[in-house]
């Protein structure tokens, strides 16, 4: 089974589904990454633009990921760029996978970046004769999701998940992927840190029954 991941930015993959996508790994199924933005000088240096590209591949290497796609588009400034641009990069990397299981990033989150993706990577999987996508799920990330629910005007706008996987094997391969995002790892109590994360598996885990657990909204899926 092939699974495409799309993360607005480095580290999103492994926040919203690091664990899960481990058990894809261990099942045998070819797991596809495709990282949509990338920083820029001067508001970035250049030794981290080019230690982030390090950290993508040592994050690449613990989860197996078969190929990472870089889309190289300016981070927080999607907004600045044609929607159909965005749409037909992201409908490119599709044609490419033809994955059967596509994550993508939650709508509601604070970060304009997110939800210029999700909208963008739903037309991109529109049903067609090129794409048998069978499950979409749309993932949260922490320091993103969270704080986007005081914003919203809308429940649709606000997290509640509907399908839970048990990460309670994979969770330590979850952390160690993350430690590899050092530019991005925070300190506790910040969410982007490795208690954090802990902490929302165990929250996450309670709500299912299990010991940890990441939580996904089901947008669509296709039975036959």
């Amino acid at each position: 089974m092939k699974i495409l991941i799309i993360a607005p930015h480095p580290d999103d993959e492994v926040l919203g589904c690091g664990g899960t996508i481990a058990k894809h790994k261990k099942k045998g199924d070819e797991v596809y990454l495709c990282i949509v933005t990338k920083a820029y000088l001067p508001d970035w240096s250049r030794k981290f633009i080019e230690n982030k590209k390090k950290e993508v591949e040592q994050v690449r290497k613990i989860f197996g990921i078969k190929k990472v796609f870089f889309l190289n588009l300016p981070t927080v400034k999607l907004d600045t760029i044609p929607r159909k641009k965005i749409n037909d990069l992201i409908f490119q990397c599709l044609d490419t996978v033809k994955p059967e299981i596509l994550y993508i990033p939650f709508g509601g989150d604070i970060n304009l970046d997110h939800r210029l993706i999700f909208t963008t990577s739903l037309v991109a999987s529109r049903p067609n004769k090129k794409h048998k996508i069978k499950r979409v799920l749309s993932y949260e990330s922490l320091s993103e999701t969270e704080w986007g629910p005081p914003l919203a005007k809308e429940l649709k706008h606000v997290f509640l998940p509907n399908v839970y996987e048990d990460i309670s094997e994979t969770l330590k391969i979850k952390l160690r992927a993350m430690r590899c995002y050092k530019s991005e790892l925070k300190k506790h109590p910040h969410p982007r840190s490795l208690k954090g994360i802990t902490i929302l598996a165990e929250k996450r885990g309670i709500e299912s029954g299990l010991k940890a657990a990441e939580a996904f909204i089901l947008i669509r899926e296709i039975r036959t």
